[in-house]
């Protein structure tokens, strides 16, 4: 296989994966009430745990006034925690509140039901092979995340 071949099937790979992700989306943002972006904000706040500011805005790659906009939607609505550390006051923390950890496994559930559906046509054998295809792309690209960390 040459490198080209291999840049190319990421590619189609990741257009796929987005497009099964989009159908996924959508289904679940509509049952829950709140904008794709607000919820997988707080779904990787409820999976991480509590990160400041500036850390999650550049892991969505918003603005930090854009994200503060979307948390002080999620904070009204009391789905979200905010805290200023008294050490370092520049910096804010955010945390889901036990309202937002319930929203977060509701849309975590909701998705999880997606992919059962999506995949329920998937004969036992190809689900087979994408699991453990799966499992050897998930540790290489847990080893580059951590090279370009």
């Amino acid at each position: 296989m040459s490198r080209k071949e291999f840049v190319e099937l990421i590619e189609q790979n990741a257009w796929t994966l987005d497009r099964l992700a989009d159908k996924l989306r959508l289904a679940r943002a509509e049952s829950i009430g709140y904008p794709r972006q607000l919820m997988s904000i707080l779904v990787r706040l409820h999976q991480g745990g509590r990160a400041r500011l500036k850390d999650i805005a550049r892991r969505e790659h918003l603005s930090a006034s854009n994200l503060c906009a979307a948390f002080r939607r999620l904070e009204r609505d009391g789905l979200v925690v905010r805290f200023i550390d008294e050490e370092d006051r520049r910096n804010t923390w955010y945390s889901v509140s036990e309202a937002g950890a319930t929203k977060a496994v509701f849309a975590m559930d909701l998705f999880r039901a997606g992919v059962e559906r999506v995949f329920a046509h998937v004969s036992r054998e190809d689900e087979v092979r994408l699991t453990d295809a799966m499992r050897v792309m998930k540790e290489i690209l847990q080893k580059v995340e951590l090279n370009n960390a």
